[in-house]
């Protein structure tokens, strides 16, 4: 198996994320599209492949906070075999040297696979697009 993620620079790859997202977040989960589609022009994007097919992505960006990583997304036949994990530590390792304050609102399901990169739990339990959520801060 050849899984491989890469920073996206071309639009038709762009295309992929959304579509990964789309089937995702407002196919599988429901989440509302006019919440799903946001800041995706100041955002940092990612796409998994698995040879050569699309299966995962994720985006970065910086807020007034600092910088937040989202949209992490696997396709269902995907689950499990570390694309997500391959996704955090991409994501991770192109953020700015010096990033502060990384954080990310992590679905309660994928909270153990973020706490493995440093990742812990803030604050209290909160709904997002009708599932709940935790925030989670990088500890450094």
């Amino acid at each position: 198996m050849s899984l491989l993620v890469q920073k996206v620079n071309h639009p038709e790859d762009l295309d992929k994320v959304f579509a990964i997202r789309k089937i995702v977040f407002v196919d599988e989960q429901n989440c509302p599209p006019e919440l799903e589609w946001e800041h995706e022009e100041e955002s940092v994007h990612f796409l998994a492949t698995q040879n050569g097919q699309p299966c995962g992505a994720c985006r970065w960006r910086r807020t007034d906070a600092g910088y937040k990583l989202e949209r992490f997304a696997v396709m269902k036949d995907f689950r499990g075999q570390g694309v997500g994990r391959a996704l955090i530590a991409e994501a991770l390792s192109d953020l700015p040297e010096g990033a502060h304050y990384i954080y990310l609102n992590s679905q309660l399901d994928a909270m153990s696979l973020y706490a493995k990169f440093g990742f812990v739990a803030e604050g209290e339990q909160f709904e997002e697009a009708g599932i709940q959520h935790f925030k989670m801060v990088k500890k450094v």
